[in-house]
């Protein structure tokens, strides 16, 4: 299984985040083929870091080759072009990891 973990630190607008976030944004995301689970987690504490945490989200795909043409999607596209709609609420662009 392969995922991409997307972490969101506080947004300077929690309002405006959170309302273009889940309502163009998420919605946006979900259109990406090959997802075979997402989530998104509120962060209520971390330790050792000096990151304020805001949201966490994962994408999970099947392997690593069905997320590489996930994101070569015109949906993927599309949700990446909203971007920067979405981090005009933040300080600094999300943390994004892929793992395996």
């Amino acid at each position: 299984m392969a995922k991409m973990v997307v972490m969101y630190e506080e947004p300077k607008d929690k309002e405006k985040f959170d309302e273009h976030y889940f309502n163009v944004h998420v919605p946006l995301g979900r259109k990406i083929p090959n997802i075979i689970k997402d989530s998104v987690h509120r962060v209520v504490g971390s330790q050792n870091t000096h990151l304020n945490l805001y949201l966490i989200t994962i994408l999970e795909f099947e392997n690593m080759e069905k997320l590489q043409e996930a994101f070569a999607s015109p949906e993927a596209k599309l949700a990446e072009e909203d971007g920067p709609n979405l981090f005009q609420y933040l300080e600094k662009p999300p943390i994004i990891t892929i793992i395996d």
